[in-house]
């Protein structure tokens, strides 16, 4: 894929997943950011380069740093975290919610790649179905990578 997306679908909103994962974040906060969604149907937005920072900063006394980064892992990598990324306009926001920045087109890219990556890797498909160059113009997944998606795709 070599092309950026020219169409946007709008505001990505969040749906059940991504409110759990956005609390699980603000559990471990001495208070929530607005930033992440509050309900199902809050759009999911981008955070701001350098953002982290600011989060590890309101961590709750005796929370561990890697807690932190494990819980915001999983909600940065979603495929509707991606997927919102990847918009044609997309910003990137604060720990307010207010627009900090526009999403660069290397950063798009990337995002809307790793989406389909996701989409087309959790799409159960026969072999014939795939092709050679479809398999070819998909970038590998990262050793991490499949961690993450194996433990995102439990069942409990």
């Amino acid at each position: 894929m070599t092309k950026p997306w020219t169409t946007s679908r709008g505001p990505i909103p969040a749906n059940d997943a991504d409110l759990a994962k956005a609390r699980a974040i603000n559990a471990l906060l001495e208070r929530p950011i607005e930033i992440l969604p509050a309900k199902v149907g809050d759009p999911i937005r981008p955070f701001a380069l350098g953002l982290w920072n600011d989060i590890r900063a309101l961590l709750k006394p005796g929370v561990g740093v890697t807690t932190l980064r494990r819980a915001t892992g999983a909600y940065l990598h979603s495929k509707r975290y991606f997927f919102a990324t990847a918009q044609p306009g997309s910003m990137r926001f604060d720990l307010q919610g207010s627009p900090a920045e526009p999403v660069s087109d290397a950063d798009r890219m990337a995002a809307q790649q790793r989406y389909q990556t996701l989409t087309h890797s959790n799409a159960p498909m026969e072999e014939s179905m795939v092709t050679e160059s479809v398999v070819t113009a998909l970038p590998p997944l990262s050793k991490s990578e499949q961690i993450r998606a194996a433990l995102l795709n439990r069942r409990r």
